[in-house]
């Protein structure tokens, strides 16, 4: 039996996400995902957003995994059931697989998130939906 083995890199070498598409919710967002089933064969997702002033990741869920984010810097609003609420720097969000969520960078400097899908290692597998009412 061959033992596991540790996965690591560092964020400078992790490539942006390519391909994000405004229809699907993802509003000038620049996206890396650190930890994924391809660059590691896990089956969860820890990624880092960084949303440039006006940028945006509209209401969406997953329908396979769970999610949570940490504002490392910065500050906005994030979508939940009960409308749009402030969220800044230090705030730590769960949203349940099935929950609605996203987040508006609504300040004028760089918001970082750094966030993880628990229970999927692709967007495929998370099962994503962006709420068909959260753009035109």
């Amino acid at each position: 039996m061959t033992a596991p083995k540790m996965y690591r890199t560092n964020i400078r070498d992790v490539p942006k996400v390519e391909g994000l598409a405004r229809k699907d919710g993802w509003v000038e967002m620049q996206v890396q995902f650190l930890i994924d089933k391809k660059s590691a064969g896990a089956d969860h997702v820890v990624g880092w957003t960084v949303l440039k002033p006006g940028a945006r990741h509209e209401s969406h869920r997953h329908h396979n995994c769970d999610e949570f984010f940490i504002v490392l810097k910065g500050k906005g609003h994030i979508y939940t059931d009960e409308g749009d609420k402030p969220s800044g720097e230090g705030d730590v969000v769960y949203s349940p697989r099935g929950c609605w969520h996203g987040f508006n960078n609504t300040s004028d400097e760089d918001v970082v998130l750094v966030w993880g899908w628990m229970g999927a290692g692709s967007i495929e597998a998370s099962g994503y939906e962006v709420d068909p009412a959260s753009h035109p």
